[in-house]
């Protein structure tokens, strides 16, 4: 063991020992709930790149708790996933055995790295201790009506025998692995997440989370005010409905299109294209939704079936195409080829007429369409909305619909409703038994957890029914004479970590997921560190299950994650991400055996800007190696450790330019500029160094403002000047305002605009006393001698300029 890691593995040990990053349960502190968002236990380890995203909160978290607070900076594990699933597949070793292998390597390394995380606390979302509350969670969703099951077109790849969601499917194929994906309905567990859809928008407002982030949600979100309008059909008793955001319009309106999968093609199209229609249903089928919303290739076929304009009941043709999805409004759409230009181009592709409603100005309203229209204009050819101004047509257009009861206005959303079921083993079983009589049934919290039982075979069927299917014992079912069949899905990865902020406050509580009492101290994260991927997938997510748990009165706060920040990627240092194919990886403790965790740590906060992007640099952290090395030798000799500080009183320049570091790293940590606060201890070390200052008054402060960056040599040092306890817990050091300001700036002075010479003195002196001070010095009198000075240009401590004559 090198001398480095004897003295990281000493400062590890005597912070387990005296518990010195344990959260107290109670306390008349104030509270500061700092979490790195979790991760998945891997066989591949960590990387520098891992270390990157748990500094944040870690600086936040050592500074936050020398400034008084009771800090919770907890540290646990997202371990159900499909990678274990598959080696399990694979090999026959049981996921639990491998994700502990993975979780032991995890711990270790975050450990060697001195992250101040409260290991007390220490979740795993497999644990059944654990998801005995993720199970109890879907009740109450259950409860609420919010958990359903439904038939549904999911992504289904046969590779992998599951379900995926479709944000882990990259063109059309599987995130993991890289399998083709299909489509095809199965019955699925579903999340009325859409329920919530108006208050995870507007309660955006409350939170703060950089703006991207923000607008991805709402984006996601994607909030639709318009009208619902029906659209009688020509002998046809069904009516098709559209949902439109532009009523305004209607006038323009002269094709209709359907999803392919709408129940109406098949009642409406034509015996003459039925053979058409059923061929391109097919093909359909075979698409991906991700794939069909990407296309730009215009595809359809007409049912042979016509709509009626509901104003002038002029006939209207009934198409189907696949760039209209059923899961969205009505699955149809009143299409406006001349203020749409998706519908143009179709218009264009089939020969269908496009006429214009808006228009510049009245005179243009017969002038011809070489593209869609798509600005804002005045309504022209559209009857009682002529003349009207876009807002006002709309008003108008959705008062003469309800007025005639063949429309109304509406809000619709983008949002999907959250597909929560997964036809594979390594996952939380839903607490649900499905009885002949009754029907599907939750079981009560003294039943659970229902655990994870043993398979013979970890991979689903070819049909895709799940591994746990293949249990009859476990399957069967039997509570006062009646028997049933439990549920055989498994949740998806996304179920626990929608609630783990919750669990960390009170982890080892058996009677409920956590107390009130905890809940109302700790809640919400006062700080939360993790990558911007997770916008419409975590995030989302876990304000959703926050929101429902405040409805069933669970919690007292109705957002999990007050400040949100993203960190920026640590990139190979061939600047492109890292990966094992690229061979660009660096592994985290191999670094850290070559360097120390101290430089790595400091080095990864030093290299840039929090949030930026930034590539690894093998020469860099050398300069930060010298740089720790240099504070080390301030303090101690190199050969014999011997201390060589004193208490000798600084010089006036080294004690402004100590108080001037204090004031900028804490200023700096408070904003997660860790880049800068570095840089200026960087410049205090130089300084040190240049007036031989080992002086105790300057050494132990400068000690405890790298603490948060590299903890095990700030012990050492602290310690090595009888600093008392831990450096790690010591009250963070004050700055004194008074010695902030220069004593002295130079001061540049001009005679009649031309730079003549520089003068030293105070930043806020007197516009007389500068005046003297530039006709005292030599160089600049020789251009003042024999001259009036006519007038002074003079702004303090920034420019003198004399108007002589």
């Amino acid at each position: 063991m090198s001398k480095t890691e004897t003295l990281e593995s000493k400062w590890q040990k005597k912070w387990a020992d005296g518990k010195a990053f344990q959260a107290e349960s109670q306390s008349s502190k104030p509270k500061y709930y700092a979490l790195d968002m979790f991760p998945y236990p891997s066989g591949s380890g960590l990387h520098v790149g891992h270390m990157a995203s748990y500094m944040p909160a870690d600086v936040i978290s050592r500074y936050k708790r020398t400034r008084g607070f009771n800090v919770l900076h907890p540290m646990g594990w997202d371990a159900f996933g499909l990678p274990a699933e598959q080696y399990a597949i694979q090999t026959g070793i049981h996921p639990a055995i491998t994700t502990d292998k993975a979780i032991e390597s995890f711990r270790s390394t975050l450990q060697s790295f001195g992250f101040s995380f409260d290991w007390s606390r220490e979740i795993s979302t497999c644990d059944p201790d654990y998801y005995k509350w993720t199970q109890f969670i879907f009740t109450k969703l259950w409860e609420k009506g919010l958990a359903y099951q439904k038939e549904v077109p999911v992504n289904w790849c046969p590779a992998l025998r599951t379900v995926l969601a479709n944000e882990e499917v990259v063109d059309g194929k599987s995130e993991r692995g890289g399998h083709p994906v299909i489509r095809q309905p199965m019955k699925q567990w579903m999340l009325k997440i859409t329920d919530y859809a108006e208050r995870l928008l507007n309660d955006l407002d409350k939170i703060d989370w950089p703006e991207r982030t923000k607008e991805g949600q709402r984006n996601w979100i994607g909030k639709s005010e318009g009208a619902h309008v029906r659209f009688k059909l020509k002998d046809h008793a069904d009516e098709l409905e559209v949902f439109t955001t532009r009523p305004d319009t209607l006038f323009g309106v002269t094709f209709m299109v359907l999803a392919p999968e709408n129940p109406l093609v098949a009642k409406i199209t034509t015996a003459a294209q039925k053979a058409a229609v059923d061929d391109y249903v097919l093909k359909t089928s075979r698409k991906l939704e991700i794939d069909r919303k990407a296309s730009t290739e215009k595809t359809g076929v007409a049912t042979g079936a016509f709509a009626l304009h509901p104003f002038t009941q002029e006939p209207i043709p009934v198409w189907i195409a696949d760039y209209v999805l059923m899961d969205y409004g009505t699955g149809a759409i009143m299409a406006v080829p001349g203020h749409d230009q998706r519908d143009f181009d179709f218009a264009k592709a089939f020969s269908l007429p496009i006429k214009r409603v808006l228009a510049a100005t009245a005179e243009e309203a017969s002038a011809p369409l070489e593209t869609a229209f798509e600005d804002d204009g005045i309504l022209v050819n559209s009857d009682f909305l002529n003349g009207s101004s876009k807002g006002a047509a709309i008003s108008k257009a959705i008062e003469r619909l309800e007025k005639e009861k063949i429309g109304r206005k509406e809000v619709l959303y983008k949002l999907r409703d959250w597909l929560f079921s997964r036809q594979r083993y390594w996952g939380e079983p839903f607490p649900m038994v499905n009885f002949p009589k009754q029907g599907l049934q939750a079981l009560p919290v003294n039943e659970l957890p229902v655990v994870l039982p043993q398979v013979a075979d970890y991979e689903p069927s070819e049909k895709g029914e799940a591994p746990l299917a293949r249990n009859a014992d476990w399957v069967r079912y039997s509570s006062g004479g009646e028997e049933g069949r439990r549920e055989t899905d498994t949740m998806p990865g996304s179920a626990g970590s929608s609630w783990y902020f919750l669990r960390f406050i009170d982890p080892r509580n058996h009677e409920a997921p956590f107390s009130p009492e905890a809940e109302k101290y700790w809640m919400p994260v006062d700080l939360y560190v993790g990558g911007p991927e997770h916008t419409v997938g975590h995030l989302l997510y876990s304000r959703f299950w926050t929101k429902v748990l405040f409805d069933v009165g669970l919690v007292s706060h109705d957002e999990p994650f007050q400040k949100l920040a993203h960190q920026g990627m640590i990139l190979g240092p061939d600047g492109e991400k890292m990966s094992k194919s690229r061979g660009n990886v660096i592994p985290a403790d191999s670094i850290r055996s070559e360097a120390g965790a101290d430089a790595v740590r400091t080095f990864i906060c030093f290299l840039g800007p929090m949030d930026k992007d930034k590539p690894w640099s093998p020469t860099g952290i050398e300069g930060i190696r010298r740089f720790l090395d240099r504070v080390s030798r301030l303090v101690m000799d190199d050969e014999n450790g011997q201390n060589l500080t004193d208490d000798k009183p600084l010089p006036d320049e080294v004690l402004r330019l100590l108080h001037k570091t204090i004031k900028k790293v804490t200023d700096d940590i408070e904003s997660m500029s860790f880049n800068t606060a570095i840089s200026a201890m960087m410049i205090l070390v130089n300084e040190l160094i240049r007036t031989g200052t080992h002086s105790r008054q300057a050494l132990k402060p400068l000690t405890q403002l790298l603490m948060p960056f590299a903890p095990h040599l700030a012990e050492e040092l602290w310690e090595k000047m009888g600093g008392t306890g831990f450096v790690s817990l010591a009250p963070w050091p004050q700055y004194d305002n008074s010695l902030l300001a220069d004593e002295k700036v130079t001061l540049g002075v001009q005679v009649n605009g031309k730079m003549r010479g520089t003068i030293q003195i105070a930043p806020d002196a007197p516009e007389a006393d500068a005046v003297q001070a530039a006709q005292s010095e030599a160089g600049i009198a020789s251009h003042l001698s024999g001259k009036e000075i006519a007038k002074v240009i003079y702004k303090a401590g920034k420019i003198l300029n004399l108007i002589v004559k």
